[in-house]
């Protein structure tokens, strides 16, 4: 049985998700406001954990970044009553798995629980099949999740691994934005594809140590993973 860590303060609200995702065959930790969502992180261990943008004591945003810090494996998704388009963009900056807009379906949120939790389970399969990878003067421990470089150590999150990989395996290669996009986000519109910049705009700075080693964009094409 799959945990979900839900963070909502809406009491209502949250008792009906509670019910339906119990339902549904999730095991339901829930948690009315970010702190206490925070400490039952802490002490247990999730499969996924959806949080509430706007709660008492500690906002979604700013909850994501704590978990991210202190779990970054662990994928969530962000509910809102917010239709603000930064909102959103913000949130999948931080990494979020999805983002979803009250109200909505709760089958639509159990379809997307699934369908995150069926991606994640296969991306780690494949990043524990691959092992180290040797990227010039760079190794990537995939089953740890390790960037090295001589003394410089980056530990990265499954979706950098996973976007890394793809990359490697494509190097030296013009990949159009949508098919990065298809392959690693599962999802090619408008957000993903401003999530993903973020991604490369870190793994610029991640493979700085080595200049044979470049990451260039072709404006309205995709861009090519170099290393020579």
């Amino acid at each position: 049985m799959k945990r979900i860590l839900l963070a909502e303060d809406d009491l209502d609200f949250g008792n009906i998700l509670k019910q339906y995702l119990e339902i549904s065959g999730y095991f339901i930790t829930w948690a009315k406001d970010g702190e206490e969502a925070l400490e039952l992180l802490k002490k247990d261990n999730y499969n996924i954990c959806v949080f509430d943008v706007m709660m008492p004591k500690m906002d979604g945003f700013t909850l994501a970044e704590k978990v991210i810090d202190y779990n970054p494996e662990i994928p969530f998704i962000f509910l809102t009553a917010r239709k603000l388009k930064e909102d959103k963009i913000k949130g999948l900056k931080l990494g979020a798995d999805d983002y979803i807009v009250k109200p909505f379906e709760a089958d639509e949120l159990v379809l997307r629980l699934k369908n995150i939790l069926k991606r994640t389970e296969k991306a780690s399969t494949q990043l524990q099949q691959s092992e180290t990878i040797t990227i010039s003067n760079y190794r990537l421990d995939t089953k740890r999740l390790e960037l090295t470089c001589k003394d410089y150590k980056k530990q990265l999150t499954q979706k950098e691994g996973e976007l890394i990989l793809f990359l490697y395996h494509h190097k030296n290669q013009l990949l159009k934005r949508e098919d990065i996009l298809k392959a690693v986000w599962k999802n090619d519109d408008f957000f993903s594809g401003r999530s993903m910049d973020v991604f490369i705009s870190r793994l610029r700075k991640y493979f700085k140590q080595d200049p044979s080693i470049s990451i260039e964009s072709i404006r309205n094409v995709g861009l090519e993973f170099k290393v020579s």
